[in-house]
């Protein structure tokens, strides 16, 4: 089955119509940058002061009262969106439908932003940036896009998640809003690379990919493992009381992740790869009380 096959724009048009129905405007900026100007949508009250522009005087705020005050409105501006895939090798584990789907959600999340006027720009990473699809805006944008997605394949060794938020955040580009794709297994864990987005004022948002098996594994007796990001091997016998431990580690794991983001208001979405990407969409709207 192809990565963007004949139907997959269809489907991203119709995420982006029942997003912008629900949100008036796009499932990822319900918060704008706003600032103090001359746009259309009124905020309060100053006092005039000598040299101000009297087109923003409150007329009838003068002729009821003799204040000479000035209104302010607040002025938009478009969101920065920027998504941080990850593409290091064990994205690719299994049969590659863990990195697959975290690319089609990548398509599809900058879909809907740029369906919104925001400007998307899409990061691929691993253990450093090794690409990037530089901030754009406008649909007519998408098909490069799922050019630049297929084009990219799964490398690099093991993951640097610290090195790659520090590395990412040190550009002197606006902050806005960070999506991060990745199944967050890095030696090094994930927290830290996280912690910088935050103190960097970016707005982190994870969503968290596994494959099926990766939860629960079903070999026994003498096996050889092997290490998809080192590519280093290990002959090891496998008991049911090591696959009992690694259930209960990979669920803590799971559970770490969670909470991590709870506690630090971060949206956190998780899922294996039997969700298709449209339905994990929509299962993002339905986590904020939208769709039913």
């Amino acid at each position: 089955m192809p990565l963007f096959g004949s139907d997959f724009l269809s489907k991203l048009e119709y995420l982006s119509l029942v997003s912008r129905r629900i949100f008036r405007g796009s499932l990822l900026a319900q918060r704008r940058t706003m600032q103090f100007g001359s746009g259309i949508e009124f905020s309060d009250h100053r006092e005039y002061a000598a040299g101000d522009d009297l087109r923003y005087l409150d007329w009838n705020i003068y002729a009821r009262h003799g204040e000479f005050l000035l209104k302010r409105f607040q002025e938009e501006q478009d969101l920065h969106v920027y998504f941080l895939l990850d593409c290091s090798r064990s994205m690719a584990y299994g049969e590659g439908a863990k990195y697959d789907l975290a690319r089609q959600l990548t398509a599809a999340l900058a879909y809907i932003a740029l369906a919104d006027l925001d400007r998307i720009s899409v990061i691929a990473f691993a253990d450093r940036i090794i690409d990037d699809f530089p901030l754009t805006r406008g649909k007519a944008r998408i098909l490069s896009l799922l050019e630049f997605l297929e084009d990219l394949s799964p490398q690099g060794a093991d993951t640097d998640f610290a090195r790659v938020m520090r590395d990412f955040t040190r550009r002197k580009q606006r902050s806005g809003l960070a999506v991060v794709l990745s199944d967050l297994f890095a030696p090094s864990g994930y927290e830290q690379g996280l912690d910088q987005l935050r103190h960097r004022r970016y707005e982190p948002t994870v969503i968290q990919l596994h494959d099926p098996k990766e939860a629960n594994p079903d070999f026994l007796g003498d096996v050889e493992l092997y290490d998809i990001e080192n590519e280093s091997s290990r002959k090891v016998t496998v008991t049911e009381a090591n696959l009992r431990a690694y259930r209960k580690l990979f669920g803590d794991f799971q559970t770490g992740v969670a909470r991590y983001c709870r506690n630090y208001g971060i949206g956190c979405t998780q899922s294996d790869t039997r969700t298709t990407f449209d339905d994990l969409v929509l299962r993002m709207m339905r986590a904020v009380g939208t769709v039913g």
